[in-house]
């Protein structure tokens, strides 16, 4: 019978036992309808090469490469995933532990702005040193085996103000175009960036495989447009700055000199830079895209009349990405919270449309430096479009401005490990439309799908997620999808697509020798141990899941499956972190399949231990580090995980408890703690708000208007940090802007948005047994601002707020787990 073998892994028995382990046939929906067509079997975009003029593309660490489908590393196709990371956003000291945070979620190219103004605080002294210190940071993004792609401007936005170009360069000179003055303040900042990543570059053995020119540029007129563009590389090429991808935002209409850069893009869930009070509608980011790229407004400053030239450009380039919204930021005319499941799905389906880079913006939230004490971000009384926090940067971003894993890592990570594990096949597929398709971004009521196929094999995508619209479900669903060889119908038996459901299913996917011919499962990795490979797919609509396999790569497998007419094996299995199933291939080789529930889909870290690619699930925070993995979670001091495959002899700075493949430990430290307050000066009367700036929108407070700010003051004992480790003060109020200070040190800062205020404290040790200042501005309720509805549910009828209801410290804790010593 099925049992547990000693590494904790499900092993194959008699087939009686392993079919009562098996559920009843439970895909079948109430109600049947004619299968949803799609035709595949077309040829897509014959493959074009040599026509980009790139960079060295050849260095130590092998070869990259792109035509007008893909990017390549070393020939063959390659499906990479970026995530921004700004450096001068975050303290140095922790730099090195949140690059391993990144890799860990499956990010695996480092994307940074070189924002100027935070490099050079005064004329012409460029600072290269502390949270400045572009070449150590680089430096270790190849100690862990990240890439690292440049993003230097000269005009960034990054909500910086006057888009990063420091003051004293806008006011003496025409930015943004080929004006020699400009040029030569470029020319100087670049010549000191091109030293800063001198060995470091792909052609030398470093990371540094790109470089972004500008950023939503669509300027025209004398010494503008694509000839800027093209000054710009050229001073790039001049100078040194020599790599295999030279790259353009693609968005608003953007223009550049077609075959010297590639466009990239972008798409948000929602649009904090809207000039809208009200629910956006439907944004097009969660339609498949067949016949464009370039999602709508994505915030460029400049607007344009013209034709873009990046759709023109699409038959010639790959569809990549650098901006698909890991979060939004939070400004003040609008302040949307954002789902996990609102970012999942707009990411799905955009790779579902053929992206193949997957880039984004921000994956790391962080803290605005300030200068001197002057205050760096955007404003509308700048001559900027928007109203940013002073310091605070958080972007609702899969790792936040304190490197807390937020809501979103945990339903991207599983996508992460399919495209690390089956990029190479899914880069070259192309993307077909189905044969009924939405009418438009508003039409929820037709189901949104896609097929990327190449040879017999592809992905099918689904999306029936749009944020703030509930979308139908979709009972009775099949799909047919014509390939080469012919038709396929998926599933065997009609289901139902939930509303806000997104996944990818494969067909004809190859694992190890044998043939997937469908799976109701979305693959997550590869793993393998000394019994051969283990493949890991995770239940998607539900948690009965219909495997079918191709009858002539199948000599043995479990008891349960039936063989349909065209000699495929399907079985139904019920999903779970033991569901481990045995095939035999028709080359004799064993081949087991794990099928996760969508529960423990969530839970799911993968990444290197002792020598072995490694599934850990956990609701703990993973990094994989130095040989060692480290679980990170708050409050909780009592730890549990499960390792797959196991490693027998492991040892923690912890008693660890074993039970099959799960373990448990306990560690010592603080608990959680509530912090008294004290109220030293009453809420005063809100400002009326003023309306004006570029976005002719309701403008931030001017800072004498503070006076009007309710404060408490309260202290943080040291002790409340644990040794070597984090804690987060967890700050709930209600009010308008909200400042931190200590004395005249202005900490950090946000607009309240509804949500819990988290701050960590191992920044600012040295200041913690000190009295500090919660500020809050009172909130106007009738203040032209959007807020979530759940934020406004907490709001008064009428009047105005500024209110703080607790105050508390959460301490982080870590078990370190260690592989057996050789």
């Amino acid at each position: 019978m099925p049992g547990i073998d000693r590494r904790g892994l499900l092993r194959a028995g008699s087939a009686a036992a392993l079919a009562a382990a098996l559920p009843a046939r439970s895909l079948a929906a109430a109600a049947q309808a004619a299968p949803l067509e799609l035709d595949a079997s077309r040829p897509g975009r014959p493959l074009k090469s040599g026509h980009l003029r790139m960079g060295t593309g050849e260095g130590p660490g092998g070869t990259l490469g792109i035509d007008n489908l893909t990017l390549t590393r070393d020939g063959k196709p390659w499906l990479p995933i970026m995530g921004e990371f700004h450096f001068t956003r975050f303290p140095a000291e922790y730099w090195d532990e949140e690059l391993a945070k990144m890799k860990a979620a499956g990010i695996g190219v480092i994307a940074s702005y070189v924002i100027w103004n935070h490099i050079e605080l005064e004329p012409s002294r460029l600072d290269w040193t502390g949270t400045r210190d572009l070449r150590r940071f680089v430096t270790l993004c190849a100690r862990h085996g990240l890439l690292f792609f440049l993003r230097p401007g000269p005009w960034c936005h990054a909500e910086v103000r006057f888009g990063g170009i420091p003051d004293w360069v806008v006011s003496a000179t025409h930015p943004r175009s080929n004006d020699p003055a400009y040029m030569a303040e470029v020319s100087r900042f670049w010549r000191a960036m091109a030293g800063q990543i001198d060995g470091l570059l792909w052609k030398q053995g470093g990371p540094v495989i790109g470089m972004q020119v500008e950023n939503e540029y669509n300027l025209s007129g004398p010494g503008q447009g694509r000839a800027h563009i093209a000054a710009l590389k050229g001073l790039a090429r001049e100078i040194g700055i020599d790599v295999p991808l030279y790259t353009v935002t693609g968005w608003d209409r953007t223009v550049y000199p077609r075959g010297e850069v590639v466009p990239v893009h972008g798409g948000y869930p929602d649009e904090p830079w809207s000039a809208s009070t009200d629910r956006l509608p439907p944004k097009e980011n969660y339609l498949f895209r067949f016949d464009s790229r370039v999602s709508g407004d994505l915030g460029a400053q400049t607007r344009a009349k013209g034709r873009g030239d990046a759709d023109d450009d699409m038959e010639d380039t790959p569809f990549l990405g650098a901006e698909y919204g890991g979060g939004v930021p939070v400004m003040y005319r609008r302040r949307p919270l954002i789902a996990p499941a609102d970012i999942a799905a707009a990411v799905l389906t955009q790779l579902g449309s053929g992206v193949n880079l997957l880039g984004y913006y921000m994956f790391h939230g962080g803290s605005n430096p300030l200068a001197h004490g002057r205050a760096l971000e955007e404003t509308q009384r700048s001559g900027g479009y928007n109203d940013v926090p002073v310091i605070g940067y958080d972007f609702q971003a899969p790792i936040g401005q304190y490197g807390l894993p937020g809501p979103a890592h945990a339903a991207l990570r599983p996508l992460h490990y399919l495209i690390d594990s089956h990029g190479a096949a899914l880069s070259p597929m192309q993307v077909h439309a189905p044969a009924v398709q939405p009418r438009d971004k508003a039409d929820l009521a037709t189901l949104r799908w896609s097929v990327r196929r190449a040879g017999g094999s592809g992905f099918l995508f689904v999306n029936n997620h749009v944020r703030q619209y509930p979308t139908p479900g979709h009972p009775g669903t099949q799909f047919t999808v014509r390939l080469p060889g012919g038709p396929v119908t998926l599933p065997s038996a009609p289901v139902t697509i939930p509303s806000g459901a997104s996944f990818a299913w494969p067909i004809g996917l190859d694992l190890d020798g044998l043939r997937l011919a469908w799976a109701t499962a979305q693959p997550v990795t590869r793993l393998e141990d000394g019994d051969g490979p283990i493949h890991v797919l995770a239940a998607t609509i539900a948690d009965d899941v219909e495997l079918a396999i191709d009858g002539a790569s199948l000599q043995d497998g479990p008891a349960g499956f039936r063989r349909d007419g065209a000699g495929r094996w399907i079985g139904q299995v019920r999903a779970g972190p033991e569901r481990l199933l045995r095939f035999g291939t028709a080359h004799g080789a064993a081949v087991r399949v794990l099928v996760l529930d969508r529960a423990s889909a969530g839970q799911t870290w993968v990444g290197t231990f002792g020598g072995k690619r490694r599934l850990i699930l956990t609701d703990a925070d993973v990094m994989f580090a130095g040989g060692e993995l480290e679980l990170r979670q708050r409050g909780n001091r009592d730890f549990a995980f499960a390792m797959i495959p196991p490693e027998p002899g492991m040892t923690a700075d912890a008693a660890l408890t074993r039970r099959g493949g799960h373990y448990g430990a306990r560690v010592p430290g603080p608990v959680a703690a509530s912090v008294e307050a004290r109220q030293i000066r009453p809420g005063g009367e809100a400002p009326a708000p003023v309306i004006g700036g570029p976005a002719k929108t309701v403008l931030q407070p001017l800072p004498e208007t503070w006076k009007a700010a309710a404060t408490w003051e309260f202290t943080l004992s040291p002790a409340l940090l644990p040794e070597g480790g984090d804690a987060f003060l967890e700050i709930a109020c209600k009010g308008d802007i909200l400042r931190l200070h200590d004395g005249m040190d202005l900490l950090d800062d946000t607009f309240w948005d509804g949500q819990l205020w988290r701050i960590g404290l191992k920044r600012f040790a040295g200041r913690l047994g000190r009295p500090w200042r919660l500020s809050i501005m009172p909130l106007r309720v009738d203040a032209p601002i959007y807020l979530d509805d759940r934020a406004r549910a907490a709001l008064p009828a009428a009047g105005q707020v500024a209110t703080l209801d607790s105050l508390r410290v959460v301490p982080e804790h870590r078990l370190r787990v260690r592989p057996p010593r050789p």
